[in-house]
């Protein structure tokens, strides 16, 4: 009789000590996660220990709360417990990010299917003068745009400050058509200023549709709707980027380009 240290357990009675189905167990040694203990050379049969188990069933656990496999393996690689503690961590941290993301969302649309949503105000035509201002550009994903915006603003923030310049108004930014219809595209944050700096830029002078936001940006595409609609029914869109101006951290301007001679 096999001793607890000699025992041998096919995939298959592995499988139900560990809920892990053939599949699955078959995947994770393909992908160097979970090694067999031996693999017949001649059947290609796996076999496993059943000092596995506890390992096989903590990588459940992990890709239950929808861990990467890479993540999983670098946590079973930890070389020590506070480095493994570390790992597990940053992604529990990152599924609190994602709920309260999932939250945000279903709040907005039961508010949207309940007719609660309030786009903003009333749009109104206007003239934006030519600005003076320093900037910062790259091409961004949709989805990733957040991400990329907020230290992107920081940077000039901080810009400003070093240089001495006089920040004259909110920051902003421009997005491309690009942007919206392919799903990636040249994104520039900007930031208006006064002062002597071989930085700055003048945005030229355009007439926009604006709708003022008030809300999570999670609902900013409510503010699009609301005033692509006003733009379409008067017939007035314009060529050129969008802008917004970030007047507070709940306070959003969207600047549709019109065009010249537009009324409201």
């Amino acid at each position: 009789m096999l001793s607890t240290v000699d025992a041998r357990l096919s995939i298959g009675e592995f499988s139900k000590m560990t809920y892990l189905s053939v599949k699955a167990l078959r995947h994770y040694h393909d992908v160097g996660l979970l090694e067999p203990a031996a693999v017949d050379p001649s059947s290609g049969y796996r076999f496993y220990e059943p000092g596995q188990v506890s390992t096989a069933q903590a990588i459940r656990r992990f890709r239950d709360l929808d861990m990467p496999i890479d993540e999983v393996r670098a946590v079973l690689d930890a070389p020590d417990l506070a480095s493994r503690n570390q790992a597990i961590l940053t992604h529990l941290e990152r599924l609190h990010e994602q709920l309260e993301q999932t939250q945000a969302s279903v709040a907005s649309l039961q508010s949207l299917l309940a007719g609660e949503a309030s786009p903003g105000g009333p749009v109104e035509i206007r003239r934006l003068p030519v600005t003076r201002v320093i900037q910062t550009a790259a091409s961004v994903r949709l989805d990733d745009c957040a991400a990329w915006l907020e230290p992107a603003l920081a940077e000039l923030q901080e810009t400003a400050a070093l240089e001495g310049l006089v920040v004259t108004a909110a920051s902003g930014a421009l997005y491309t058509d690009a942007f919206f219809e392919e799903g990636e595209g040249e994104v520039t944050a900007f930031l208006p200023v006064s002062g002597d700096t071989d930085r700055a830029v003048e945005l030229a002078a355009s007439t926009f549709a604006v709708l003022t936001y008030r809300g999570p940006f999670a609902d900013l595409d409510q503010a699009y709707g609301a005033l692509g609609t006003a733009v379409a029914e008067r017939g007035i869109g314009g060529a050129g980027p969008i802008r917004e101006h970030y007047l507070t951290d709940a306070e959003t301007e969207v600047c549709w380009p019109v065009t010249t001679g537009s009324s409201p």
